[in-house]
């Protein structure tokens, strides 16, 4: 019998996706691709969405089966695309993710101060091209934007790129949000290469019958964002993390013997070391240690803390652990110094009421419970990257310019929400300040 020259996964989003037993099944099968099996996509919306599971390994599968689509697309529309380009193209949306820590977006900032999960991909990209013997060069030009024909790029990152198209289809799927519902067949069939051989002045560019498919896949942007991404339950379990990885981290440092040995070894390594970006990114123990660090690491630490010695980091552990959260509330306008220092002192009042630490340690202790802070997002960039409509006289104008596109400006609205998150017994009535 004839061995097939390809390995099928089975994808509930985008169906049967085929991948060439080459370069790219031989990436898949790495350690570092393989880890994204154990990071959520959506950090801890699975806490809100009960569907919500999904990993970075589905998302970077279906990234790449995307692209796979694309790049027939606009081989069949005149733009010549080499097999050289077409595998390295693949690869680069395979591999745009590998730099993801634990819960993906949750902890970006905690572990590494400074960090960037790009940063971090192009540190595993150069470590898999040495070991694949140099294979990866061009995707890495690619990944870099360093590549002769632009194009490739903006197919791996752009505001109508692969990685978009996939999370908003594959989010809306798993969470059961219906109006983040995405026509990805319909985007890609749309999309051109402008000038169409795809030189040095060439870039992706929408044909005026997908505007509408364009225009749905901001609205849907923008309402995954407020309904799921920064649902308010959501922040309430982001921060609620983030203290406790900032109480251990405080209690590693103090020489907190208790909370060590309670720890995950990969993740003691970055609370007991101050890491910054970009240095740390040079180094082999921060990569190799990395590499090893997944949700599994704060889970297992979370369920060790829940019965630690210190009395905040065992309650804020268990408050996780049972999905007791704090309230969070969203405010008019962000809280002066004055307001956050008083409910600052509710906090602590309330602290001692419950017996969870003395009146000595409650100061301290408060600013873990307490998170100020605002949620951000505009759906569309107009002055970052725009997205180009061509009509057909070879005409091109930025999609907020078409007069098919009347909503696209609202779209392009920067939208602040300021929030705070507390426990639900500690009132978040303004205080009264005293003049």
């Amino acid at each position: 019998m004839k061995q097939s020259r390809f390995k099928i996964f089975s994808d509930p989003v985008h169906g049967f996706i085929s991948v060439p037993k080459n370069l790219l099944l031989e990436l898949i099968e790495t350690p570092e691709v393989q880890r994204l099996r154990r990071i959520r996509q959506l950090g801890l919306g699975h806490l809100v969405f009960p569907g919500a599971e999904h990993t970075r390994f589905n998302h970077a599968l279906g990234a790449m089966a995307l692209m796979q689509e694309a790049l027939a697309n606009l081989s069949e529309k005149g733009t010549p695309i080499s097999e050289e380009e077409h595998l390295a193209a693949c690869a680069a949306a395979l591999l745009h993710d590998i730099g993801h820590g634990p819960f993906s977006h949750t902890l970006e900032h905690q572990l590494i101060e400074g960090f960037r999960h790009e940063a971090m991909s192009r540190r595993l990209l150069l470590r898999l091209n040495e070991r694949f013997g140099g294979a990866l060069e061009l995707t890495i030009k690619i990944f870099d934007d360093a590549y002769e024909r632009p194009f490739f790029h903006q197919l791996v990152s752009s505001q109508l790129d692969m990685d978009r198209l996939d999370y908003l289809r594959r989010d809306s799927f798993y969470t059961g949000v219906v109006e983040g519902k995405v026509g990805v067949q319909r985007i890609i069939k749309t999309l051109r290469v402008h000038p169409t051989e795809g030189g040095p002045d060439s870039r992706i560019v929408i044909e005026s019958k997908g505007i509408y498919a364009v225009e749905n896949f901001l609205i849907a942007r923008r309402l995954m964002y407020w309904q799921v991404y920064l649902h308010k339950t959501v922040l309430a379990a982001d921060a609620l993390l983030r203290a406790i990885i900032r109480r251990a981290r405080t209690l590693l440092q103090r020489g907190d013997e208790d909370a060590a040995a309670r720890c995950s070894p990969a993740l003691r390594f970055f609370l007991e070391h101050p890491l910054h970006a970009p240095e740390a990114l040079d180094r082999d123990d921060v990569i190799e240690t990395f590499c090893q660090l997944d949700d599994v690491d704060v889970l297992f630490s979370l369920k060790q803390w829940s019965q630690a010695r210190d009395p905040v980091l065992a309650d804020l552990s268990r408050r996780f652990i049972h999905r007791r959260f704090f309230r969070t509330t969203f405010l008019a306008a962000p809280p002066s110094e004055a307001q956050l220092a008083a409910w600052h002192e509710r906090v602590a009042r309330w602290l001692v009421q419950e017996g969870i630490v003395p009146a000595t340690l409650a100061d301290e202790a408060a600013s873990y419970y307490l998170t100020a802070d605002a949620s951000e997002h505009t759906a569309y960039e107009t002055d970052a990257d725009p997205i180009p409509v061509i009509d057909r006289d070879d005409q091109i104008r930025e999609l907020s310019r078409t007069t098919e596109a009347t909503a696209i400006d609202a779209l392009a609205r920067y939208v602040v929400k300021p929030y705070l998150c507390l426990p639900k017994e500690v009132s978040v009535e303004a205080p009264a300040l005293s003049s």
